[in-house]
């Protein structure tokens, strides 16, 4: 899969920070992004439990130590290096993964990610 979608620049998101990005045209599901350093962490932004967006409020993803995404409808709790459910009703259960690479300082994702 070619990654063809720039998804942003890596200094769009803070470092311990996570951002949201909307669905492409046509598509359902956004995707969130995690920095932790220079590596970015992407995934399709839809609880594995009952399949809906993680956050309720924009780009509120982090639990307050930034451990750990967190799904605000139950509380379940994913790692950001893998995305897999710690806690909560899907634990064991993970994120949908998406492909990334930093390039030339852009975050650059498959162009049919999140759709």
């Amino acid at each position: 899969m070619s990654l063809t979608r720039r998804l942003c620049r890596l200094e769009d998101i803070r470092d311990g920070e996570a951002r949201g990005f909307p669905p492409g045209p046509g598509g359902f599901t956004g995707l969130v992004a995690v920095r932790r350093g220079d590596a970015v962490h992407v995934y399709v932004n839809s609880c594995p439990h009952i399949g809906i967006p993680l956050e309720s409020l924009p780009d509120r993803f982090l639990d307050g130590p930034r451990r750990h995404l967190v799904c605000t409808a139950h509380g379940a709790r994913f790692r950001v290096e893998d995305g897999f459910c710690v806690a909560g009703p899907c634990a064991g259960d993970s994120l949908e993964a998406v492909e990334v690479r930093i390039e030339d300082g852009a975050v650059l994702v498959p162009e049919d990610a999140g759709l």
